[in-house]
């Protein structure tokens, strides 16, 4: 439970960090940047990616550059953002630090207790895939979330199916495989109270986070990003 409060401690310190950034009006985008990435890419968003075992908000700040490079990285980033916004529908996407992260509930992915993608979602991730194929100098963790209900192993397999499933349908529309993580967490990171019927279902969801690889950092090092 220590390390548990420990981690959400860190989080909430970064979030106050990226907060604080984003919201003084007397910086540019490109300071903003600048900002953010020295602020959350150090200590905290290491220990954060370290101890949440690598999910999306901790892998997102814990691979910040910082600096004038990973200001460049956020230019890259915003811009890939605002497609993502105009075309993703009932997706909730989020610049976070040098990244973004993208909030799908299952719902609208997939049928209760299932891992096949709906028509609808087809088109999301086909809208999805669209913009990850432009700007091709990023890696994307995959996961799988539940509520409570049921059975941890239950839970836990079908987020892992889940979690598949989206990185099968974007491998199949030319997102190359090797850009691409899948894992699930069952019923282990909920977001919200599984005691009450809006939490639970806030809860079944599929986080992607999509993060500078290590070409694009280079790039951002010697300031040369074509994007």
């Amino acid at each position: 439970m220590k390390t548990k409060n420990n981690i959400y401690l860190l989080i909430i310190a970064s979030a106050v960090i990226i907060t604080s950034f984003t919201q003084c009006k007397s910086l540019n985008n490109r300071q903003k940047g600048t900002a953010i990435g020295a602020g959350a890419g150090g200590t905290i968003g290491a220990v954060i990616g370290k101890q949440s075992g690598n999910t999306a908000l901790g892998a997102i700040i814990g691979g910040a550059i910082g600096g004038t490079a990973g200001a460049l990285v956020g230019n890259y980033m915003d811009k890939q953002a605002a497609e993502l916004q105009r075309d993703l529908k009932g997706a909730t996407v989020t610049r976070v630090g040098e990244g973004i992260k993208i909030t799908f509930d299952s719902g609208i992915l997939f049928d209760l207790n299932k891992s096949e993608l709906k028509p609808a979602a087809q088109t999301n991730i086909t809208n999805l895939a669209t913009v990850l194929k432009k700007y091709d100098d990023t890696d994307i963790l995959i996961e799988g979330h539940t509520d409570a209900s049921g059975s941890d192993e239950l839970n836990q397999n079908l987020s892992v199916m889940r979690a598949k499933s989206v990185k099968s349908y974007a491998t199949s529309l030319g997102v190359a495989s090797s850009r691409m993580d899948d894992v699930g967490y069952g019923e282990t990171q909920p977001i919200d109270d599984n005691s009450t019927t809006s939490g639970s279902a806030n809860n079944r969801r599929v986080e992607i986070a999509i993060m500078a690889n290590d070409k694009l950092k280079r790039a951002a090092k010697k300031g040369q990003i074509g994007n």
